[in-house]
């Protein structure tokens, strides 16, 4: 062996594979890494996202470069917002040569919010997950997710008893594959605004008057959370398909009360964005 020689190291993820079977996914999962995202309002945040990046594969190529989508990660970038992750996934599919994949990213957001009555501020976290992805010839897709806890109060335990009524929390999951872009407040405020009353991550006590009040005047069934939140994803041209969840953590019982409705708005594109 000469000198030149002994340094050559053989690519064999790029052999040739003779199976004919093709692999939608390959990629890597379950990597968690440090990110820096960046708000509608201007401000950015940093938080610990665990990701997945995969593309597809050929079937007559043997294997990915698993190495290229953490040396993707790496690179110096900018504050991520949807249209940095699309711009990532854009580099992934050229990096690795590929027509299709996809990357999902889910982490810990934090939310500042503000006492209702008090005026203390505090931050409430929120899971948030993004996913963006195009399969072959296809087009490519943003869908936003956030899980919101939110106060519901139940109507037919206030119509039937003389004082109070039972109340829980609850999580309302709103997954958004989106036309446009919308910010993961819009979907936070929606879940709030049609709660019982929302949470806060620091009350003073003419805050929880003020809250326990709030739910009290609002009852909703978990059906009702559900109907009220999909009548606003299905008015919002921005969105083209959706899905609404509650998980109502009951007070009185050992499980859940629990819905989920889903629906498509067809008008425009699948996918624009600005």
């Amino acid at each position: 062996m000469n000198a030149p020689d002994k340094f050559f190291l053989p690519d064999v993820q790029a052999s040739r594979d003779e199976r004919a079977l093709a692999i939608q996914h390959v990629g890597v999962r379950g990597l968690r890494y440090p990110l820096v995202l960046a708000g509608d309002d201007g401000r950015v945040q940093h938080t610990v996202a665990t990701i997945e990046m995969t593309v597809g594969l050929p079937p007559e190529v043997k294997g990915t470069h698993m190495s290229r989508f953490v040396e993707l990660l790496e690179a110096e970038r900018e504050a991520l917002d949807l249209a940095g992750l699309r711009d990532l996934f854009a580099e992934m599919l050229v990096r690795l040569e590929a027509d299709s994949g996809r990357i999902e990213a889910a982490f810990p957001w934090f939310m500042h919010k503000t006492a209702p009555v008090s005026g203390v501020g505090s931050l409430l976290d929120l899971d948030v997950r993004v996913v963006v992805a195009q399969s072959p010839g296809g087009e490519l897709q943003t869908t936003l997710t956030v899980v919101v806890p939110v106060t519901s109060l139940c109507p037919c335990s206030k119509k039937i008893s003389e004082y109070g009524a039972h109340n829980q929390r609850s999580h309302i999951s709103i997954s958004a594959r989106l036309r446009a872009d919308v910010d993961v407040i819009e979907l936070v405020r929606m879940a709030e605004e049609e709660a019982s009353c929302e949470v806060f991550g620091l009350l003073k006590r003419p805050d929880e008057k003020w809250v326990t009040e709030r739910a009290y005047d609002n009852p909703k069934f978990v059906e009702d959370l559900v109907r009220d939140i999909a009548l606003r994803l299905r008015a919002d041209k921005r969105i083209a398909a959706w899905t609404v969840e509650s998980e109502n953590f009951e007070s009185i019982h050992n499980h859940s009360a629990y819905a989920l409705i889903e629906g498509e708005n067809p008008e425009g594109p699948a996918h624009a964005h600005g």
